[in-house]
């Protein structure tokens, strides 16, 4: 059912943000921290049985150095491709929604097969519940504890938040994509639905020079409303955090708040391209929109009024690769 705001008020639902006043110096430390240790990105063969594709397997450092896995794919032959300047590709770098992880090579051939490279980062300490990953989280034990799943591990605090770990391995994926020689660095993307969007944002607002942002149903939009207007997890994670955790609440929020899409767009300056359904208790429309209409760059948003958290799905996987066509042939 459509459960939120009606969609002519959506389209101006433009909230105060919830920002800390030390948000900059909070995130400009985290990336010093992070970018203190060498990337070492290394890009392995893999024999996955493409003809057309080359694969490689991918580790790089992430936050506190520790080595985040993922997945490089580029045609095999990158001169064929509409895209190449140079002997270079624009390359998509893809996150990954809430639970899942890299998975194999072949569940991500669509941007390689549209002449880009693809490098698709694996989720820390996720890849059990839909989809298998392949990197540990060594930093997982949460002081207060958490309730089951990832949204609420370290939540007492940002400094142990698990989104600023993973916020900051995705900051590195983009830089692991600059660093391979196929790559040209001036044409990188980013991607994701669900937690890879608000991933998606969260790079857009701390990396100013990519090429596009692609965020579909973003998740880890204004938090404090998606907990109260939403029974479905993630958010619903919160919500029983705090059931318990009584007297922790205006702690619980005041970390989200270093954590929150609204406050990376207004800071994100590349062109967007976002998606909603307006069905989508997940990620709930006015929470979308609220990044959308405080998001600093030019953009546009794509409504599928009788869609849930699936989006747009495949037909909005052809919207993207048209829009990503027209900004990669600059």
């Amino acid at each position: 059912m459509l459960f939120d705001l009606p969609l002519a008020e959506l389209r101006v639902y433009k909230p105060q943000r919830e920002e800390p006043d030390d948000f900059d110096s909070f995130w400009a430390d985290t990336l010093t921290e992070v970018r203190s240790h060498p990337l070492e990105a290394r890009f392995e063969p893999v024999d996955a049985g493409l003809s057309s594709i080359d694969v490689f397997d991918l580790t790089f450092a992430g936050f506190g150095g520790q080595p985040i896995k993922g997945w490089f794919l580029a045609p095999s032959n990158p001169a064929s491709s509409p895209f190449a300047k140079d002997g270079r590709l624009p390359c998509v770098v893809e996150y990954i929604g809430y639970g899942g992880g890299r998975g194999r090579p072949i569940d991500w051939l669509l941007p390689p097969s549209a002449g880009y490279a693809h490098l698709v980062m694996d989720v820390r300490g996720q890849g059990s519940t839909w989809r298998a990953g392949d990197t540990p989280d060594p930093e997982s034990s949460a002081a207060g504890g958490q309730f089951p799943g990832y949204v609420t591990r370290g939540i007492l605090d940002p400094a142990t938040y698990y989104y600023r770990r993973l916020m900051a391995d995705a900051v590195r994926a983009v830089e692991a994509a600059r660093s391979h020689p196929l790559v040209d660095p001036r044409r990188v993307a980013v991607n994701g639905g669900s937690q890879g969007g608000g991933l998606a944002l969260a790079v857009a607002g701390l990396m100013p020079d990519l090429l596009l942002t692609l965020t579909d149903v973003p998740f880890m939009c204004h938090w404090r409303r998606a907990t109260e207007i939403t029974d479905c997890d993630p958010y619903h994670e919160i919500v029983r955090f705090c059931k318990v955790h009584r007297d922790q609440a205006q702690r619980v929020f005041t970390t989200l708040s270093y954590f929150d899409g609204v406050n990376f767009a207004a800071r994100a300056k590349a062109p967007a391209l976002f998606s909603v359904a307006l069905m989508d208790q997940i990620s709930p429309p006015s929470t979308v929109f609220a990044a959308y209409n405080h998001y600093a760059g030019p953009k546009q948003i794509v409504v599928y009024p009788f869609n849930g958290h699936e989006g747009g799905e495949t037909i909005h996987s052809e919207v993207k690769l048209r829009r990503l066509a027209e900004v990669a042939r600059v």
